[in-house]
């Protein structure tokens, strides 16, 4: 049996997980996670060994890595894209590497979702109809209105800013919090990206919205 390993040092501290078919007849699925809010870069390799561990599975076992590529902490991006590049060096497993705001967006299971997560005060990384922007408060709202998103994906600062709660509460805008979700729903980008093993120079994008802001 194949399992994957899912890989996100985008957000704050550490979040990886194991998922894949469990029992002879694969009549169910194995899931297990380690999330480390105050880890840093340094303890993957640990963080890593814990889990396989913890689920009796060797690192010959794992088949596909998938990792975040932000935006987000560049320390910690590119610790975690450095990281799984290595684990998948030798090509016995596939890397792919992914939006983290699209990784988000599969926390939702409505057709018409959009992600919210702050860049920095009074600015936020949107995507919305399978773009990406960073922009203000303002901005973010004035798409949203042109917009048909049902439900939005938010963290912590969205959630509790005010002018952004208005507009999904007036709205009927559905909000899940990005916290607490299983990194195995993010298995369906699987299907939807290209494995690479030597990625270009902006591989890691942190900051790409901020360009000319």
């Amino acid at each position: 049996m194949s399992f994957d390993l899912f890989v996100d040092t985008s957000r704050k501290g550490i979040s990886i997980a194991i998922a894949g078919p469990t029992g002879e007849g694969h009549e169910g699925i194995f899931y297990k996670e380690i999330v480390d809010p105050e880890a840093r870069g340094e303890t993957l390799s640990k963080n890593l060994d814990n889990l396989l561990e913890q689920s009796g599975i060797a690192l010959q076992d794992i088949g596909r890595v998938m990792v975040t590529l932000g935006p987000g902490s560049f320390s910690g991006l590119r610790t975690g894209v450095a990281f799984c590049q290595g684990i998948c060096f030798s090509g016995a497993r596939k890397l792919y590497g992914v939006s983290t705001l699209e990784a988000l967006e599969c926390f939702s299971e409505a057709p018409d979702t959009a992600v919210v997560v702050k860049a920095r005060k009074d600015y936020w990384y949107l995507r919305l109809n399978g773009q990406e922007f960073f922009d203000s408060t303002e901005d973010v709202i004035a798409k949203l209105k042109k917009g048909s998103a049902t439900c939005a994906v938010l963290d912590k600062p969205a959630q509790d800013d005010a002018s952004l709660g208005a507009f999904f509460s007036a709205n009927n805008v559905k909000t899940v919090l990005d916290d607490g979700n299983p990194l195995s729903l993010w298995a369906k980008l699987f299907e939807k990206h290209q494995p690479s093993l030597i990625q270009e120079a902006n591989y890691i994008q942190p900051s790409y919205f901020e360009k000319g802001h």
